[in-house]
């Protein structure tokens, strides 16, 4: 990330946190209200020195924070002053639309002072020919670097990696390296290991810089580096290549290409940041509501939520025409259409806690070929425990109400029935799409739904229109 130090160079500090941020860590409507009125001043002194300095994930804070008007203004009157790494920290919607807004010279100066993984963070979003226009204006080997992570597919490590690192032969002196790291100028400006490669740039291992500091001057480097723990190929994906240094507890982890040679580095900051935009994403799945984001306008966010609910609409239509094969039994009873949602609510709700905890633990690797015949099984029995505790609790209430026994006994078989359906669809239905690679977290809530409240409706209506003889 941009190192703050370049504001506070010329004498401006940071403001308190607290004149950012309530209690609750929600930025403060006064201090928006404050930089507002400078913006609509035009008072780019108090705007230097009340915003240029922050962090850049509190200007990000504050950028989406002002109108869509005063940010465009607010980036014009900082000039040099923007830390373009806060870009990184906004939705997409809104990147674009400063970047959209500023001259592709600004943008590429502006990426100049960036870490590789964020410029191309940056970048990606752009249209083709803005990102080969704002490439060219680069300099050739951050050009080069940019390019490269650019060619790699979207959500793969090798798009994600930071390709500034430092690397020397195997047979360097620690005093070499240490001199290396003092004089040379294009290091990255923080970093925990030191990678060793051949004149081929193939990876043969890595130092960790305590190790560096605890050596004498004249050992080699190659009696102290170690073997690098689990170097991710460029081409993994995201999430994999993050549950991967999650695992082994990895502050930084090696990328390499398909020949084994150095091309990038993960560090911890972009590992987080993985892990949080898949977790967001699989939520947001599960939703139906795709990539969307809260800056989207009406018109996109109408697009990203239209086709699930048409599909909702069609898994609606199916459960609406079970009930109409039960009709004539229902005009006989109307207590059964008082009761039959409540069946299919508790099913649905049973199904999507089964679900979200399958989906979660599908993400993460924690349920595998290997554990999944038991967690069946364990679902299978929460969901008749469940079943029979509330088949006990809603059979009472059906006595309470209509005061007719035999439908409390009808309307608790069939919450067993539609309980244990839950729990088996919750699990099973994410496995088989898991196994036929379609994600489970976009399709698995639509289906589950539909089974529940097919098979709620069915079991009710039907094992009512058989024990009161309707049917």
């Amino acid at each position: 990330m941009n190192e703050q130090g370049v504001h506070s160079a010329a004498g401006e500090q940071s403001p308190d946190r607290h004149e950012i941020y309530d209690e609750d860590g929600v930025i403060r409507a006064d201090y928006v209200a404050r930089i507002g009125a400078a913006i609509a001043d035009r008072d780019t002194l108090y705007l230097k020195e009340h915003v240029a300095s922050l962090h850049e994930s509190e200007l990000g804070d504050l950028i989406e924070s002002l109108q869509p008007e005063q940010r465009h203004v607010l980036v014009r009157l900082l000039g040099e002053d923007f830390d373009y790494a806060a870009l990184t920290e906004v939705d997409e919607a809104i990147r674009r639309e400063i970047v959209d807004d500023l001259p592709n010279e600004k943008v590429a100066e502006g990426l100049e002072e960036l870490d590789s993984d964020d410029a191309v963070y940056i970048l990606e979003d752009l249209d083709e020919q803005d990102q080969e226009d704002i490439l060219a204006k680069l300099p050739f080997t951050e050009r080069i670097r940019l390019r490269r992570s650019l060619d790699y597919p979207e959500d793969t490590a090798g798009r994600r990696m930071q390709t500034e690192f430092v690397a020397v032969p195997p047979f360097w002196s620690v005093g070499q390296t240490i001199d290396y790291m003092r004089e040379e100028d294009n290091l990255p400006d923080s970093f925990a290991q030191i990678f060793v490669i051949d004149p081929t740039f193939r990876l043969l291992g890595a130092v960790d810089l305590d190790r560096i500091l605890r050596s004498k001057r004249e050992i080699k480097i190659e009696t102290i580096m170690h073997e690098t723990s689990h170097p991710i190929p460029a081409e993994m994906d995201q999430e994999e290549a993050a549950q991967l240094v999650e695992q082994y507890d990895l502050l930084s982890a090696a990328v390499v290409d398909q020949n084994d040679r150095l091309v990038g580095v993960l560090t911890i900051d972009d590992v987080v940041d993985m892990i949080q935009e898949e977790a967001e994403e699989d939520i947001m799945r599960l939703g139906g509501v795709g990539d969307e984001e809260l800056s989207d306008d009406v018109a996109s966010t109408v697009r990203s939520r239209f086709p699930w609910l048409m599909v909702n609409l069609g898994t609606a239509v199916l459960a609406s025409m079970v009930i109409g094969l039960f009709d004539a039994t229902i005009q006989q009873m109307v207590a059964l259409a008082v009761l039959m949602p409540i069946v299919a609510s508790m099913g649905g709700n049973a199904g999507t806690q089964t679900l979200t905890v399958t989906v979660r633990a599908l993400a993460t690797r924690d349920l595998d070929i290997y554990n999944a015949a038991r967690i069946i099984r364990r679902e299978f029995m929460v969901g008749f425990i469940n079943g029979v505790l509330f088949a006990f609790v809603v059979g009472l209430l059906a006595y309470a109400w209509f005061g007719n026994g035999q439908l409390g006994l009808v309307i608790a078989a069939a919450m067993v029935i539609n309980m244990l359906a839950a729990g088996l669809a919750g699990i099973l239905l994410p496995l088989l799409l898991d196994k036929i690679n379609v994600d489970p977290a976009i399709a698995s809530a639509v289906f589950v739904t539909t089974v529940t409240d097919v098979v709620g409706f069915f079991a009710f209506l039907g094992l009512a229109g058989w024990w009161f003889g309707l049917i």
